[in-house]
């Protein structure tokens, strides 16, 4: 079976690098990795690469930063070729970027089977494009493996039909849990401690970048409205993604910011420091939809900054709070962390570091094809 694999952004890294590993060691596979070029700078890409020990890429389409509708052409007209010239059994998309609907359409116009991993997750807020680009893949694919319930309850609901369902666990935290270790001997936490005196796991960690809230000044001003009481306490660790940092200064945000003298503004940082960095925290405050699930698993509480998660496993029996951008929400919640009124969180089912061999297995299964 020859499987074209689809990376694009750096979520896509950590539940691609799993699948890999499993490839190899089965002379049944041909995989190819394909990475688009979506993430393509040095924090971004090529240092989760090495970290995660993912194979190069055999073909970098290389498409860069564009606008939604030209990211996903420019893709869509690179790997096209690409499809054409491989003459793969199998396309493999994973989550829910520009870079997953643009080849999985090309996939399907062409004829090849396509398989999404992690398919399935609804918000329900079709204004978010990663919403849009999750309910197009999910009605194309051939195969879609799910990490929770809600994943099977909403594409039945959809009208897919069960055969192409399966429950699976979850990619990302296969590589989590492979990584825990690694993460261990990190040197992050000595760093900061002698470059901004942050101490033990006495701190909070942010991130942020969706545009509902980084690209709307008076969401972003009510959201740092609330930082500015947590950092009086607790100091606030923020690996800043370039986007938000750009909006900082265009918003004339980045003074007030830098009068916080607990909140402390990072570069990007690798897969190993992070994890080092969230499992060592206090808590954890993000719009992020893959560190709801990160921080379930450790269970380090979790503020997420939005309305609404896709996600709904991590509030309901994970370590996971929906809060959205009140800034009083914001601080309760914080509050309740600090004095231990926060219920013990649990591991959704099937998240025990083996998703990829599941999904391996049943595509061997279902989608194996007579030796060329």
């Amino acid at each position: 079976m020859k499987i074209i694999n689809i990376v694009g952004a750096r979520p896509n890294f950590m539940k691609i690098a799993p699948l890999m590993d499993v490839y190899k060691n089965d002379n049944r596979i041909e995989p190819i990795l394909v990475h688009t070029g979506q993430h393509y700078d040095e924090k971004m890409s090529d240092l989760f690469f090495r970290e995660l020990q993912i194979p190069k890429p055999d073909i970098n389409l290389e498409v860069g930063s564009a606008s939604h509708a030209v990211q996903t052409a420019e893709i869509m007209k690179a790997f096209e070729q690409v499809v054409l010239d491989q003459q793969p059994d199998v396309v493999l998309v994973v989550g829910d970027v520009n870079s997953t609907i643009a080849c999985g359409m090309v996939a399907v116009k062409l004829g090849v089977k396509l398989v999404h991993v992690e398919a399935g997750l609804r918000s329900g807020d079709r204004s978010m494009p990663e919403e849009i680009n999750r309910v197009l893949t999910d009605s194309i694919s051939d195969l879609l493996f799910c990490t929770e319930q809600s994943g099977i309850d909403n594409l039945l609901a959809e009208g897919v039909s069960k055969e192409k369902i399966h429950m699976v666990g979850h990619v990302m935290i296969d590589t989590l849990l492979k990584n825990l270790e690694r993460a261990g001997s990190s040197t992050i936490l000595d760093d900061l401690r002698q470059s901004h005196g942050i101490d033990g796991d006495s701190f909070a960690v942010l991130t942020m970048h969706r545009p509902s809230n980084v690209d709307d000044p008076v969401t972003f001003s009510r959201i740092l409205d609330a930082l500015e009481v947590v950092q009086k306490d607790l100091p606030i660790i923020f690996p800043i993604h370039p986007r938000t940092r750009k909006n900082l200064s265009s918003m004339g945000l980045q003074s007030r910011v830098e009068s916080l003298k607990n909140f402390h503004l990072l570069d990007p940082i690798g897969y190993l420091d992070f994890l080092k960095l969230t499992s060592s925290a206090k808590l954890v405050l993000t719009d992020s939809g893959g560190i709801q699930e990160e921080t379930t698993v450790l269970k380090i509480p979790c503020i997420t900054l939005r309305q609404n998660t896709e996600r709904p496993i991590t509030a309901e029996i994970g370590s996971n709070q929906i809060v959205g951008t009140d800034t009083q929400k914001i601080v309760e919640a914080y509050r309740n962390v600090v004095s231990g009124n926060w219920r013990e969180p649990q591991i959704p089912p099937l998240w025990d570091g083996n998703a990829a061999q599941r999904i391996v297995k049943i595509m061997l299964e279902l989608l194996a094809v007579n030796p060329r």
